[in-house]
């Protein structure tokens, strides 16, 4: 082996010949001595040119080929960030979905039942579809790359432009359905088994919100995607009912004609200023843009629902229907009047059970329901007047010991009706059993007297006998209650047909000069007076209602000039509004056949003469009572609407100058007037027929039912 000179580097070529084999040794040890000797031989410029590329080449090999490769190398930290924050936003994308669905869930939980149109907007009514499959977050404001889910196996690294055209796909689909996204294009890789866990919540969230509404979908629950709403059309069957409601062809709620509509403005426009000024008190006080408060119940409210069910009024049902599920208190630290809020409130909130099958109205009306049943507790099975829906204390009426005949006797109907619907006789029982004991006291003709005494159940003595206040709906409920078992209870109708036969012999009389037929009053029991409430004006219908169920014809026949009186108490007005009382005359020579007392005057706006149209016009198809309905309807809006909102119940009947505003708009010209007066004008008799639905007298139809069996006096 030849070696160059020190101080003078020359080019050689070194080789080993071997001694022994004579063949070339290409060993690792013998290389190794060549490449160095290669090495020293080269200059130093040469030597860092090598260095630098080998330099680059270890760059190439730690940052480049692994991402060009996807290789397991273990990610750096750039990478294990740019991770991180991808869980971070996946995890509370995921969240946030979580949440929407749960709450989308128990809105369907809680989403009510219906039979039959109107088609109201099931609760909740806004954005409940579209929120419960779209996160919020990524609708009102520009993606960026923070904000947005990304399709990652978790065991690989995101290159920067891997990011970006995940980032830029995403912003392209954005508009796209999140529900057909989660369907058609899973957050996850559908042949990736690493990736399971990945997307467990989000997946879990998913499954049981489609789960979900697949139950809905076989239990009937139409869902309209064009709208967002979601309308059950199925019952509740989870509430025993021994009778249900009555199943016929549906009517067509909502305006069918001209007048129905001016029916309904009207109604607008009183239920708006009550929403502004009295939304949940009791009543409206339309001048003073106020309310007054009688048993905190929101009187107004309950008694328009089933008027707004009818009306065909889908927002306004549906807000009132929220009121009553979320914020009405039953039980009030409040004393009620029994009779009052048993027509009102628990025949309001039953009626609208019926006809809408949201359970909610049935809730509350248990509820209360049993907090009325305290003031049956009395040895005489006669109710006490009052009580406290909270402590249940009941008491006579503050202004002495007897309570009103009409009061302890009108609520049978009610009553009765949850007894039917709960299937728990517990009601029926307590009501009942008043009207057993009304049924053996002594009457005069079948007629009786206006008060009675809790305690002892005796009627009070020499006490005046009227079918006007504080007896009138005693006489009504007779015959209602014979029909609402499908005439079983032939008491009912025996009592009924004797206090007419009483009434016809002892107080029916004619007036003068024009011969107007009328019903009086018998003072101490015993002496005549010609003074006929407005409220006896419910007595046409009543005898119409009896002749359509199979009574003597002479029953139409008195029904028909009882009409006619009560039309004529409009009529003789100069405003063309009844008064509150009036007196008929019976002198030889007088020129008027109404007298009005100054203390009588005023209008309370009151249903009775419209309710008795409408049953005269359905019962015998005669076109005149629909004519003088809308006489008195033009009147109302004359002279008792408030330019502002609402209408007002006026003093003075007999100026139209000065009709003098009450300020108050009772809760019944909602629940009553205006309801007797769009099925006046209804052109459908399937628009709650008469031989299946039975009013009360707060005009809430209840279901008439046909296989009760008749108890046994």
């Amino acid at each position: 082996m030849m070696h160059g000179s020190p101080n003078k580097s020359r080019d050689f070529i070194s080789f080993t010949v071997a001694e022994d084999s004579g063949t070339y040794n290409n060993s690792k040890g013998k290389r190794k001595q060549s490449c160095w000797r290669m090495w020293k031989r080269l200059s130093r410029l040469q030597q860092r040119i090598v260095l630098l590329m080998l330099a680059l080449c270890t760059v190439l090999g730690v940052y480049v080929l692994p991402n060009l490769l996807h290789g397991d190398h273990p990610p750096s930290d750039a990478d294990r960030a740019a991770l991180n924050r991808i869980h971070r936003i996946e995890d509370q994308a995921a969240a946030e979905f979580k949440n929407k669905a749960k709450e989308h869930l128990e809105n369907i939980k809680k989403r009510p039942n219906k039979r039959g149109p109107p088609s109201i907007k099931q609760y909740p009514q806004e954005g409940v579809a579209g929120d419960a499959v779209n996160p919020p977050a990524a609708a009102d404001k520009k993606v960026g790359p923070n904000d947005k889910l990304l399709k990652v196996h978790p065991r690989l690294r995101i290159a920067r432009e891997q990011e970006e055209e995940e980032m830029r796909e995403h912003e392209r689909v954005q508009g796209v359905d999140q529900e057909e996204k989660l369907k058609a294009e899973p957050l996850l890789p559908a042949d990736d088994e690493e990736a399971e866990d990945w997307g467990q919540e989000v997946g879990a969230a998913a499954g049981a919100l489609e789960d979900n509404q697949n139950n809905d979908d076989q239990a009937g629950v139409v869902v309209h995607e064009e709208e967002n709403v979601i309308a059950p059309n199925v019952v509740h069957d989870d509430i025993e009912a021994p009778n249900p409601a009555p199943n016929q062809e549906q009517p067509a709620y909502g305006p069918q004609n001209e007048k129905q509509r001016a029916v309904v403005d009207a109604f607008q426009h009183a239920w708006k200023a009550y929403r502004l000024h009295a939304w949940g008190h009791d009543e409206l006080k339309p001048i003073s843009k106020s309310y007054s408060e009688w048993f905190t119940l929101g009187l107004t409210l309950i008694d328009s629902l089933d008027t707004i069910y009818i009306m065909g009024l889908e927002k306004e049902f549906q807000e009132a229907r929220d009121w009553v599920a979320n914020e009405m208190d039953v039980k009030p630290s409040k004393d009620v009047n029994l009779f009052e809020t048993t027509i009102r409130v628990l025949g309001g909130l039953l009626s609208t059970y019926h006809l809408s099958g949201d359970p909610i109205f049935l809730d509350k009306a248990k509820i209360l329901g049993d907090s009325l049943l305290p003031c049956f507790n009395t040895g005489s099975k006669v109710p006490y007047s009052d009580v406290n829906l909270k402590t249940g204390k009941a008491h006579p009426p503050r202004w002495g010991p007897d309570s009103s005949v009409s009061e302890v006797s009108t609520i049978q109907v009610e009553f009765r009706d949850l007894s039917f619907t709960t299937n728990d006789p517990k009601y029926k029982n307590a009501a009942d059993a008043v009207m057993r004991h009304l049924h053996t006291l002594p009457k005069e003709n079948g007629l009786v007297p206006i008060f009675i005494n809790a305690n002892s159940g005796q009627f009070r003595k020499h006490s005046t006998i009227t079918m006007g206040a504080r007896g009138d709906s005693y006489y009504e409920y007779l015959l209602k209650q014979w029909l609402q078992t499908g005439k079983t209870e032939k008491q009912f109708l025996d009592d009924y047909l004797a206090a007419v036969n009483g009434m016809q012999d002892k107080l029916i009389r004619k007036s003068g000069p024009n011969q107007l037929t009328f019903v009086g009053e018998l003072l101490s029991g015993n002496k005549f007076s010609p003074k006929m409430d407005h409220l006896v004006c419910f007595l046409p219908g009543a005898l119409a209602l009896g002749y359509m169920n199979g009574l003597d014809s002479s029953h139409l026949d008195l029904a028909r000039e009882l009409m006619h009186t009560c039309y004529q108490m409009y009529a003789q007005m100069p405003t063309f509004l009844s008064p509150e009382i009036s007196h008929f005359n019976m002198l030889p020579g007088g020129n008027e056949d109404i007298i009005v007392k100054p203390a009588d005057a005023h209008n309370l706006l009151r249903p009775e003469t419209v309710e008795s149209l409408f049953y005269l016009h359905r019962i015998t198809g005669d076109k005149v009572y629909r004519d003088w309905g809308w006489q008195i309807f033009q009147a109302f809006e004359k002279h008792t609407k408030i330019a502002t909102g609402g209408y007002s119940s006026i003093s003075n009947v007999k100026s139209v100058e000065k009709p003098s505003f009450r300020d108050k708009m009772e809760s019944f010209f909602l629940g009553e007037t205006l309801k007797y007066f769009f099925l006046l004008f209804s052109d459908d008799p399937n628009l709650l027929p008469l031989n299946k639905y039975v009013f009360n007298t707060e005009a809430h139809p209840l279901p008439i039912r046909t296989n009760i069996p008749s108890p046994q006096w």
